[in-house]
């Protein structure tokens, strides 16, 4: 039976400190990437030579190159939080689920394109991990106090 292999393609080495955040694009050619140094990488994969460049450094709010255009009030609270529960939205389901402490934070994005919280779920902890399924029907987390992994299945009202 043939084994596949992970190969090292390319090091980026920008970041001078820890990556809190990797995200990458639908059409996997985009990565952004968020760190605990106060900077964003926007990195792009270059179609000829399939090598990624770094096409944006975001350090602060007043390069104006990324603007806020609106803010979301979530819920929040926890004395620290981990940084184990990525962002992620589900596109099919214009579903975009979001962690701030001890709370999760499920929104759902509006045909004028506005985000509405839609539940919050306050789990007593920052210790917590999830990650929703592709199609966004399954989601899955583990919970540091009680040690265990929860699945649940989304039910549209």
């Amino acid at each position: 039976m043939k084994q596949d292999q992970w190969l090292s393609q390319q090091t980026i080495t920008d970041h001078t400190n820890k990556v809190y955040s990797l995200s990458l694009n639908e059409q996997q050619n985009k990565l952004i990437i968020c760190s605990e140094d106060s900077q964003i990488l926007v990195i792009e994969q270059q179609q000829l030579v399939k090598k990624w460049i770094i096409r944006q450094k975001i350090k602060d709010s007043n390069t104006k190159e990324y603007r806020k255009t609106k803010e979301i009030a979530v819920k929040f609270g926890s004395n620290g939080d981990w940084y184990l529960f990525p962002q992620q939205y589900i596109k099919s389901k214009c579903l975009l689920v979001n962690k701030n402490g001890n709370h999760v934070n499920l929104m759902r994005k509006k045909e004028n394109g506005d985000l509405i919280l839609q539940q919050s779920i306050d789990f007593g902890t920052s210790g917590i991990y999830g990650q929703l399924s592709c199609d966004g029907e399954f989601w899955i987390t583990w919970n540091w106090i009680s040690k265990e992994i929860h699945i649940r299945k989304l039910k549209e009202l």
